[in-house]
């Protein structure tokens, strides 16, 4: 299991999926890594339930929460977004390290 470089709150991880229909909360990147630093910011992937239809504004919403809950900078992406994305590498690279922390209804402690 990679080690995750920070504490987590998971309680509020939990109420912020179940508030925007999030199934599955994965973080990746340097959160993951021995460079992250007090300074970096927060990767993370989020997967909706299928009835779930996010809009942009939506998204926008979702990081600036996620900024709150952090109390840092948070990049947030979709993970049907990177799944469909052309890039190969950066699609490759997400996917391949993305730790899932939390998945509908159970929080995966860290």
């Amino acid at each position: 299991m990679i080690q995750i470089q920070l504490n987590l709150p998971m309680e509020q991880i939990a109420e912020f999926c179940q508030k925007w229909q999030v199934i599955e909360f994965a973080l990746f990147g340097s959160v993951l890594r021995d460079d992250f630093r007090p300074d970096s910011d927060i990767d993370v992937m989020v997967k909706f339930h299928p009835d779930a239809h996010p809009k942009f504004s939506t998204l926008d919403q979702m990081e600036t929460e996620l900024k709150t809950i952090f109390h840092r900078d948070v990049d947030l992406i979709t993970r049907q977004g990177i799944e469909s994305s052309r890039n190969y590498l950066r699609r490759h690279a997400i996917l391949s390290s993305a730790q899932v922390i939390y998945a509908t209804g159970s929080a995966i402690s860290a």
